[in-house]
């Protein structure tokens, strides 16, 4: 019970901190989210748990919340802002893959007593790091055009921007996390882990993502509320 304590508090935190971030630092604040969460949840990628009966990565949570992040960027500030974002993410990865490969190459001293560790973490990395900034990419920009897409879409037929909110976050996230899902499983872990396994990862992470997809919804509401009240200000 230990691991689903954690993962739903972890949930919470993370989401709050988006949040927090927003109605502090604004955008900017989260661009820095984005680059944190990207970098941190490459290396949470590699561990494996067991949790609401599914075997499933750590970096599900994190990954989430660069979601959360690009779906407040485009519901709030608009999609040059959202997709920015994305790219910050990217440039973090690639600047966090280049040095800590980087690492690698150091001739540890006589009485270092982590450099063992380090490559043991960080001799896997660049697979999974290539897998997910290019997934992250794809599945994030997609994401962001196909929210613009539905919000398009209602607001024609309503004539109302504001509404159907939850449709177009769920309607753009769910179908881009599912293409996230299968594509990272299939470039990080393929070749890693039997068949099994691979299906209980893709299935978990998307299982994960519908769950956090809807908390991304219920999140998106308040940011909208920073945003306004800042306007009114």
């Amino acid at each position: 019970m230990i691991n689903e304590l954690l993962l739903a508090g972890s949930l919470v935190f993370i989401f709050s901190m988006a949040l927090i971030s927003y109605r502090f630092f604004g955008r900017t604040g989260l661009y820095c989210l984005s680059a944190i969460a990207t970098i941190l949840a490459n290396i949470e990628v590699l561990l494996l748990v067991n949790a609401f009966g599914m075997e499933q990565t750590l970096g599900n949570v994190l990954f989430a919340v660069t979601y959360l992040i690009t779906d407040i960027l485009s519901e709030c500030e608009g999609k040059k802002e959202a997709n920015k974002a994305v790219w910050i993410g990217m440039f973090t990865s690639l600047f966090f893959l280049l040095l800590s490969q980087s690492w690698l190459l150091y001739v540890p001293a006589e009485n270092d007593r982590a450099m063992g560790a380090i490559r043991e973490i960080f001799s896997s990395t660049p697979r999974m790091l290539v897998s997910s900034s290019i997934v992250y990419a794809a599945s994030q920009i997609f994401d962001v055009w196909l929210c613009h897409k539905w919000w398009a879409f209602t607001e024609r037929k309503t004539g109302d921007r504001r509404r159907f909110l939850w449709l177009r976050n769920n309607g753009s996230t769910l179908i881009s996390q599912l293409l996230n899902s299968l594509l990272f499983t299939l470039f990080a872990f393929y070749g890693t882990y039997d068949a099994g396994t691979l299906l209980s990862i893709f299935t978990s992470s998307y299982v994960i993502y519908i769950f956090t997809s809807l908390l991304d919804t219920l999140a998106l509401y308040p940011a909208r509320r920073i945003k306004e009240g800042k306007t009114a200000t």
